[in-house]
């Protein structure tokens, strides 16, 4: 089984995370009325700008989350490209949540070196990198 850390790739809808998210607020009395996810599997921060400006989105949330990076590691994508695209997604995100920074959350990328998909892979080289994009992230 493989499961693209955002939206959720080979595994039922109930099991993708951000629908996980919104169902325990809503088991817990916090009041969602609509979720939406932009990203798609194997996306990468460019490709997230770009898709985040074709589904036009023009209302705000009230929580927003950013998860990327992973991509870019596995594609041996620039740390310091990913460090400029990022800031930009965050600040879109910072946009989206009405200009709420404290509405927005990061999520950190998951070390996909631990996984079945990286048998073969230098795990230890992986961990490595994982860890400075997130500490971009961060």
């Amino acid at each position: 089984m493989r499961d693209s850390y955002t939206i959720g790739e080979s595994v039922t809808e109930s099991e993708r995370w951000p629908v996980q998210l919104v169902k325990e607020m809503s088991d817990n009395a916090v009041k969602i009325t609509s979720s939406n996810i932009i990203a798609r599997t194997g996306w990468t921060t460019d490709e997230l700008e770009a898709g985040t400006t074709t589904a036009n989105v023009n209302k705000t949330y009230d929580m927003v989350s950013l998860l990327i990076g992973g991509n870019n590691q596995l594609r041996g994508r620039d740390i310091e490209q990913f460090r400029n695209e990022f800031i930009g997604l965050l600040n879109q995100a910072i946009a989206f949540a009405e200009n709420k920074k404290e509405q927005v959350f990061v999520v950190s990328i998951p070390d996909w070196g631990v996984t079945p998909f990286a048998k073969g892979r230098d795990q230890q080289e992986i961990a490595k990198e994982i860890d400075a994009y997130n500490a971009v992230c961060e």
